[in-house]
């Protein structure tokens, strides 16, 4: 008996040891050995062994609340830009505790070793070595390479051509095929801009930051300097990535609101709920949340838990619960984008996407800045006649000869579910 359970006991372990393989189907969204997910991610964590102000483990808590991927970077653990061995240790301490609670790791690079060309030897050396140290964890999912290119490359000092990530990017593919290469970017630049460094990398996106004082801060140089620039870059991604998938980044806190002189300013419910949707609406496949624990963002509660839980409580928690693989919506978070011929009219600034699951037809919709509107939908299949909104509840849609009619007011979001 007892030679069975160890036995047992060693399959176990081999079993939850082994490394997973992230890949996309046909419409980008992410598997994980095959199961489909919608990436609900934070950047910027708790410390490895965090708690909650209840005294519960902050990756129970982050887990159960819909969390499934973290980005774990230098700046999370040793407060520079690039690892060192007391780094690395960490990180491996933050993989031991998410890969139990199913929480994926997107591994960041740094930017000392993002950029290593092909003649360097040293440099090539010592990614060879960070890759084979964690591509086996359990863990592992993907790799963060570099940070912003196109917009180091516009300024005169930055210098990152798509070549500078070209060397990281095959050597990866060689080294560790299971995990793919994510290379966010600035809200900076065109399409056509994006498109070129888009053979060297398997994800790509943005951090779009636009709530400040004054608004748009960190989308300066876009006239669009509302909440709904999320939207555009999210639309502007899409189209420079060439068909590979798009995650984007929102705020929790960031440095155009948390560095001296500047005013703190975080995102309300509603303000989050609408940037996080506008992406989804406009494209987005994953959504990360970076800033969780800025210590100057903490509260005097919160500041000796190391993040940012009174945020996570009024804002994160409750959005994930409408995202999560818990939540009604979910299945069409994951599926493909369907072709009924569904139209809007009278619909100044609503922006919307259709999905299908079985016999259920979603439309997620909302609405930019400016006046409250009544929108009138058509295209949907004639046998449907009502349909419930979602995280409204009671409200329900009356729907006839497949239209329906529905108010929207400036940052909207309305998400329909009709059965035919």
């Amino acid at each position: 008996m007892l030679k069975k359970l160890m036995l047992a006991s060693l399959f176990t372990c081999s079993v939850f040891a082994a490394p997973h393989k992230m890949t996309f189907d046909s419409s980008n969204v992410c598997q994980i050995d095959g199961q489909k997910l919608f990436p609900l991610s934070i950047s910027v964590l708790p410390p490895p062994d965090g708690k909650t102000p209840e005294g519960k483990s902050a990756w129970d808590e982050l887990s159960e609340g819909g969390l499934n991927f973290a980005r774990i970077a230098p700046t999370d653990c040793t407060g520079n830009h690039s690892w060192n061995d007391a780094g690395f240790d960490k990180a491996e301490a933050y993989m031991s505790q998410m890969a139990p609670k199913n929480i994926h790791v997107w591994m960041t690079i740094g930017q000392d070793l993002s950029y290593t060309l092909p003649d360097d030897a040293k440099g090539i050396a010592e990614l060879k070595t960070f890759i084979n140290r964690f591509k086996d964890n359990p863990a592992m999912a993907a790799w963060k390479g570099a940070d912003e290119p196109l917009w180091g490359n516009m300024n005169t000092h930055g210098k990152r051509p798509p070549s500078s990530i070209a060397t990281v990017y095959k050597l990866v593919h060689e080294l560790d095929p299971g995990h793919p290469v994510m290379v966010l970017e600035a809200p900076r630049g065109t399409a056509e801009e994006l498109a070129a460094y888009a053979p060297y990398l398997d994800v790509t996106g943005m951090d779009v930051f636009p709530i400040s004082y004054p608004p748009g801060g960190h989308v300066a140089k876009w006239p669009n300097k509302e909440i709904s620039s999320v939207g555009d870059w999210t639309k502007i991604s899409v189209e420079g990535s060439r068909g590979k998938p798009v995650w984007m980044t929102l705020q929790i806190a960031f440095s155009g609101t948390t560095q001296p002189g500047k005013t703190l300013r975080f995102p309300t419910f509603f303000e989050e709920r609408f940037m996080t949707y506008e992406a989804i609406i406009c494209g987005a496949r994953g959504i990360n949340y970076f800033g969780g624990s800025i210590p100057v963002t903490l509260s005097e509660r919160d500041k000796p838990l190391g993040y940012n839980w009174t945020f996570w409580d009024r804002i994160l928690k409750p959005l994930m619960a409408e995202l999560n693989d818990k939540s009604p919506l979910h299945e069409a978070l994951i599926a493909p984008n369907s072709k009924l011929p569904v139209k809007v009219q009278d619909a100044e600034g609503v922006e919307y996407v259709v999905r299908e699951v079985g016999s259920d037809v979603y439309v997620l919709a909302c609405k930019r800045e400016g006046k409250t509107v009544q929108v009138h939908f058509t295209g949907l299949p004639a046998s449907i006649s009502t349909g419930d909104v979602l995280y409204e509840s009671p409200r329900k849609i009356e729907v006839k000869a497949g239209a329906f009619t529905d108010w929207f007011g400036p940052f909207d979001v309305h998400v329909y579910r009709f059965k035919r």
